[in-house]
């Protein structure tokens, strides 16, 4: 990390960075739900910033929490915009289909990653330039090293 930058924040547990040159900064619930499988929560956080101008910040999933219990975010990332002044929450879900989830108040849940962000000025056109890539999307690169989709989604080996 080469840049930092100074966030107000109002909050009983400040988000911390776990380890040296993490991008992710720990959000912590501040309330205790239960998430029962396929189950959805707004969680609060306790965490109000005031992010400068010309800057966001994105709410993303645990990996751990992913990984061992099923557990994101249902609109990830999700995004604070720099004017946001309320409470940052997160709308996790249990992706588990057969066992429940208890998030305790304390618990890591998220992270929340501070960028720089650039506006767009958009520039209605007729036609777009060529590019290597073209319109291909979902599935265009094939799934396998080595294998690519035509635009009929068949295989090019």
């Amino acid at each position: 990390m080469t840049d930092s930058v100074d966030i107000p924040i109002i909050a009983a547990a400040v988000p911390g960075y776990a380890h040296p040159g993490d991008a992710g900064a720990d959000l912590v619930a501040a309330e205790a739900v239960h998430l029962g499988p396929g189950e959805r929560a707004l969680v609060g956080t306790g965490v109000r910033i005031a992010l400068p101008d010309g800057y966001a910040a994105f709410v993303v999933p645990r990996s751990g929490l992913a990984a061992k219990h099923g557990i994101s975010i249902v609109n990830s990332p999700g995004t604070v915009d720099a004017g946001y002044r309320g409470e940052i929450k997160v709308s996790l879900i249990n992706t588990d289909i057969h066992s429940a989830y208890d998030v305790a108040v304390g618990d890591r849940i998220a992270q929340l990653i501070i960028m720089p962000v650039t506006r767009a000025t958009f520039l209605p056109v007729d036609e777009l330039p060529e590019s290597v890539r073209g319109a291909g999307g979902f599935g265009s690169t094939g799934y396998q090293a080595g294998h690519t989709q035509n635009e009929a989604g068949q295989a090019n080996d």
